[in-house]
């Protein structure tokens, strides 16, 4: 069983990167940010409170994202849910759910996993830990050529969201001791994942 594990801010490029670099290793790609919109979706459909739905949600993870058996792939990424997901995920209840069941994904088998906690919450024992990071006007662009909206919008609720995601209580942003801090910016998808595959096939796990 291996696990590299991605972390770092909204537009760093972790989904991305870790999807092709999951790809370029045979290994399974576990997105940690989409079980989070997932809940955040299911809360904002049923009325309900985040942390009674995290515990009961059926959420299955793949090249589509399913939500109770419906396909919500791109639901989850517009914006009021991804500003709702970022509320959700600082709720404790919330992430003890989503992190017991991240665990019990990645007990099993090789696994790319990206989000904001992997390395140091989720899998702190990861085989390779990353943590990508680049600068914020950029990580802005990428978002916004995503969505199809403006940049400036996109860097302002952005600026906010790292706000939140690095004060929280709970499992705070920052790199995992022993990660690889590796700035994306001006670097081309490839260059990052090579970058990481290099990585762990160094560390013996591939």
């Amino acid at each position: 069983m291996t696990v590299v594990a991605i972390d770092g801010p909204a537009g760093a490029g972790k989904s991305t990167v870790a999807r092709a670099l999951a790809a370029e290793l045979g290994f399974g790609y576990l997105d940690s940010g989409a079980m989070y919109r997932g809940v955040a979706l299911a809360a904002m459909s049923r009325g309900a409170e985040p942390a009674q739905v995290a515990s009961t949600v059926k959420l299955e993870l793949g090249e589509r994202i399913l939500l109770d058996g419906e396909d919500v792939t791109d639901r989850i990424r517009d914006p009021d849910v991804s500003e709702a997901a970022s509320q959700v995920a600082a709720d404790p209840a919330v992430r003890r759910a989503m992190v017991a069941h991240q665990r019990r994904l990645l007990s099993s088998g090789d696994w790319v996993a990206e989000g904001r906690d992997i390395g140091t919450i989720v899998a702190p024992d990861a085989a390779v830990k990353v943590f990508l990071e680049a600068d914020p006007a950029e990580r802005a662009r990428r978002r916004a050529r995503e969505l199809a909206v403006d940049p400036a919008t996109v860097l302002a609720e952005q600026t906010i969201r790292d706000q939140r995601d690095r004060a929280r209580e709970h499992s705070p942003l920052h790199p995992a001791p022993g990660a690889m801090v590796l700035d994306t910016t001006g670097l081309s998808v490839d260059e990052v994942v090579q970058r990481i595959a290099a990585l762990v096939r160094q560390s013996g796990s591939h």
